[in-house]
């Protein structure tokens, strides 16, 4: 195929999965909002007065990130996993491979409706709480990049759970006890900076921990860790499921069933 013809492949791919985010929006965007604006409005607004400020900064700001975030690794994952294993269900998937797209590009078609999907997200749920708090965004260039990639990351990691599971009950297993865990672990709610001894080693291990981080940096000026270590997960993390995801759709093995 030329590069014209894989562009336009690539479009209508993520066309299709756009359309789909818009026609059954809520269910694609009304939850995740709503279930966000009580985060935010239990953790940011009840007890935001109790706390105080964290890391310099007053409570309820400090959260937004880290809430922004959580929705984003969580819902982009799912997102991506279902659609990818529903694919496989269908066997609607067998029109993808036979037809002469390159991996590549299928890869990043699949990928695509999460990245969208939750680049909008964010930005609603940013647009909403600027009504609630005075927001001044520190660093817009890493916040950005910082919210694309992680969303990009978690897009990839979906697509290679959806290729891989073999039931419906395998596309929830990751997102319930490993993801959800590690999220709430890795600093949506806390600064690491509070923790003591062996619990703040973990929480340094906790690669979600680190995405979190640069994103508050880039929101807030604050981080309790390296900003060039979060980025580095994030661009590591892309190209290890990238690379997997590519690998399984061009090899095509267990796909077709």
């Amino acid at each position: 195929m030329s590069s014209a013809q894989i562009l336009i492949a690539l479009y209508t791919m993520t066309r299709k999965e756009v359309t789909r985010i818009f026609r059954i929006w809520s269910q694609t965007l009304l939850p995740p909002i709503i279930t966000t604006a009580l985060y935010f409005l239990v953790f940011g607004t009840f007890l935001a007065d109790r706390i105080g400020e964290v890391q310099g900064v007053w409570y309820a700001v400090f959260i937004i990130p880290g809430l922004i975030m959580m929705g984003v690794i969580t819902n982009a994952f799912s997102n991506v996993a279902s659609v990818t294993y529903m694919s496989k269900f269908q066997r609607n998937i067998e029109e993808v491979l036979v037809a002469p797209i390159p991996a590549w590009a299928v890869t990043l078609g699949f990928a695509s409706g999460g990245v969208v999907r939750w680049l909008i997200i964010a930005l609603i749920i940013f647009l909403t709480t600027i009504f609630f708090v005075d927001i001044q965004v520190a660093h817009p260039i890493i916040a950005i990049l910082a919210i694309f990639l992680t969303t990009l990351l978690f897009s990839f990691m979906g697509l290679v759970n959806g290729l891989f599971a073999k039931n419906f009950d395998s596309v929830t297993l990751i997102p319930t006890f490993v993801l959800t865990p590690l999220t709430y672990l890795g600093g949506v709610f806390y600064s690491a900076d509070s923790l003591k001894g062996v619990w703040k080693t973990i929480s340094h291990l906790n690669p979600i921990y680190h995405m979190v981080d640069l994103f508050r940096y880039g929101f807030i000026g604050e981080m309790s860790g390296n900003i060039w270590i979060g980025f580095g997960v994030l661009i590591g993390g892309i190209i290890i499921f990238w690379s997997w995801g590519y690998m399984m759709i061009r090899n095509g093995r267990d796909l077709i069933g």
